[in-house]
């Protein structure tokens, strides 16, 4: 297999893309603090399995543009990168599968454009409709402790402490997690210190991940910074407050979802009762699977698993 890598234009920036094998078209959204390489072991197994397979770095990561501004990162412009590329890139239309924050982007890609988009799975977040409130009003917050996400609204304050030691977070923040024997992370951060001060320090690196794969990561975000990929948290009200049209729409497409039983997402307060009734949000919702012994990083962590699911939902797709 030969990933290729090349740049296109779509809705007024440039995206990089990493491609790989012929057939139907299949769209891989990352999260954060990632890019397109957090898909590698899917992007073998899919365009051999026959698919045509596009990563790109999401807005704001890699070699994709990075706007400055905040208000360019909201879901609009994340979810229209997405269709621009699909129309830059094939005439029929595309499965699109996300992990992390790339999750919500892949899930409004299908509700927004099913003419685009025919088919979509989410690893880790969940579909989640819109809420009575703006998301940041509601987010836990005591005298001492923040939510993670409030601690990233605040220009500078995240960037300054990630970038501070690039490898050392990108070390921290993937493997921080990984050993399934120590206390699970807080999703809170200390009012007086950073978030990752709360991390534990992984004494060696899960079987998952080597040093090659964090000195990739740590060379793009060195280079990058981690302004962007924190601008997507910084439009999370802005996101509400768009989604007002949609507040009782449904995902009408083919659906999957996927996450690790240890992944800090599912244990939310009310993710639970979310992810039980899923369905009556997303009527197509084939199956949600939960993968044992699996933390945040699905794709990466159980990449064969992951694979599987995805060709299974992606063949069952193909004989309808």
């Amino acid at each position: 297999m030969v990933v290729e890598h090349r740049f296109v234009e779509s809705n007024g920036i440039k995206i990089h893309i990493a491609e790989a094998g012929a057939g139907p078209l299949v769209l891989l959204c990352h999260g954060f603090p990632e890019s397109w390489y957090s898909w590698r072991h899917q992007i073998k197994a899919l365009s051999e399995a026959g698919y045509h397979v596009i990563a790109p770095d999401m807005r704001g990561y890699g070699q994709t543009d990075r706007p400055n501004a905040i208000d360019q990162y909201s879901l609009f412009h994340l979810v229209g990168d997405m269709v621009g590329l699909v129309d830059a890139i094939a005439d029929g239309p595309a499965v699109v599968i996300g992990h992390d924050w790339g999750a919500p982007v892949a899930w409004h890609c299908a509700l927004f454009r099913p003419d685009r988009f025919h088919a979509v799975a989410g690893l880790s977040v969940p579909f989640r409709p819109r809420g009575p409130a703006p998301p940041t009003s509601v987010m836990p917050q005591t005298d001492n402790e923040i939510f993670y996400q409030l601690y990233f609204q605040a220009e500078g304050i995240a960037e300054k402490e990630f970038e501070q030691d690039v490898r050392k977070t990108v070390r921290l923040v993937l493997a921080g997690s990984s050993n399934k024997n120590s206390p699970p992370i807080s999703s809170m951060v200390p009012r007086q210190g950073g978030w990752l001060g709360s991390r534990p320090a992984p004494p060696s690196l899960p079987n998952w991940l080597s040093e090659k794969d964090i000195d990739y990561y740590a060379s793009e975000l060195e280079r990058t910074g981690f302004r962007g990929g924190l601008n997507w948290y910084r439009n999370i009200d802005r996101n509400w407050e768009l989604m007002a049209p949609w507040s009782d729409a449904k995902v009408g497409v083919p659906a999957l979802y996927m996450a690790g039983d240890r992944d800090l997402v599912v244990k939310f307060p009310g993710m639970d009762q979310l992810i039980a009734n899923l369905k009556q949000f997303v009527p197509k919702l084939e199956q949600t699977i939960m993968l044992p012994d699996c933390g945040h990083w699905t794709q990466q962590e159980k990449a064969d698993e992951v694979n599987s699911a995805l060709i299974a939902f992606l063949k069952s797709l193909d004989s309808k």
